[in-house]
């Protein structure tokens, strides 16, 4: 079930894309730290330089989207969800809401000023699901 939906979060009122998988949670939280995985999911990034391969607050670099590189910062990773700014914004938040062994929901909170970027969140929602759903099923 994919949903789009404003919702409170620690970080203030969000637009929150979300899709449940029948996926481990601990799979889907793994795709999403992996900074070396992140151009397999996202369709608008296609290159990483970061501090860390697995983020953590404080972790620092640079995604690369069509025509630029951008710096960003984790702001904050706990419980399955991380933050992160992007050239010094305040951006998509990322979150893994465990539903069951073998079901979770994977989320992102979108500030209200980044609405217009929720079909692309929803684009990355699916390429989580198809990858997810392939590394579960090759043993």
């Amino acid at each position: 079930m994919t949903r789009l939906q404003f919702v409170s979060t620690p970080d203030g009122r969000r637009l929150e894309a979300s899709h449940v998988l029948a996926v481990p949670p601990a799979s889907a939280w793994e795709l999403l730290v992996d900074t070396r995985r992140w151009p397999e999911w996202s369709p608008l990034i296609s290159g990483v330089d970061a501090t860390d391969a697995r983020v953590r607050a404080g972790t620092t670099g640079q995604v690369r989207i069509p025509g630029a590189w951008l710096p960003f910062e984790v702001t904050d990773c706990a419980d399955r969800r991380w933050t992160w700014r992007v050239a010094r914004i305040s951006a998509t938040g990322h979150r893994v809401d465990e539903l069951g062994p073998d079901r979770c929901r994977v989320v992102f909170e979108l500030p209200p000023s980044g609405a217009g970027y929720a079909p692309v969140c929803l684009r990355a929602l699916e390429r989580i699901e198809s990858l997810l759903e392939d590394e579960v099923a090759t043993p």
